[in-house]
């Protein structure tokens, strides 16, 4: 913890870099209740409003391609880190912890009540009470299918075309082409050849 006290670097700076911070510093505090006032105005309009929720995602996220649905409700820490790409699908219910990079492919189905969790918290407990924290960053490929409940941990990439069934909990690296399951999901084949 001395070594992360004395860093001359703002927070910000040290999150952005994957090092441990502080998030009760006040400019990431700002930006983190920017993020939940933008996200709380999406998560209220009507379905019917699609050019002033696409306005706001335009202003809450790093990056949203054309086409992109998210069904409210939906919640970020920042939303400057997370990009989206064209034609995903974001089902109700997305938790995207984005203290680092969140980097959504496109074509990507999102089931409901995913989480996508960059954030990551020392073992050493007096660091840990301190309020030391640090994130990693999670990719997932174009056409990647999600399952309902699907947790994906700090670090993980998935793939190109990957399905994780409902339920998995991504804790390493999934392949292209491949189908995984389980607690914590493990590839239990290849994605069938198209016809």
């Amino acid at each position: 913890m001395d070594s992360a006290s004395n860093d001359p670097r703002t927070q910000r700076e040290r999150m952005l870099a994957g090092d441990l911070y502080l998030a009760s510093e006040p400019r990431l505090a700002a930006e983190n209740a920017r993020a939940i006032r933008l996200s709380d105005r999406y998560n209220r309009l009507s379905v019917d409003d699609a050019a002033e929720r696409r306005r706001i995602l335009e202003e809450l996220l790093g990056f949203v391609g054309e086409e992109v649905v998210i069904r409210a409700p939906f919640q970020c820490d920042y939303g400057f880190q997370l990009h989206i790409g064209a034609r995903t699908f974001v089902n109700f219910g997305l938790i995207a912890l984005d203290v680092a990079t969140i980097t959504i492919g496109e074509d990507v189905q999102i089931g409901p009540n995913v989480q996508l969790l960059t954030a990551t918290h020392p073992l050493d407990p007096e660091t840990r009470r301190a309020k030391w924290e640090s994130g990693e960053p999670i990719v997932i490929g174009d056409n990647v299918w999600l399952g309902g409940g699907v947790i994906v941990c700090p670090g993980v990439t998935i793939g190109e075309n990957t399905v994780v069934g409902a339920g998995a909990v991504v804790v390493n690296d999934l392949p292209a082409n491949v189908i995984a399951v389980g607690n914590p999901a493990r590839v239990i084949r290849e994605v069938p050849a198209s016809r």
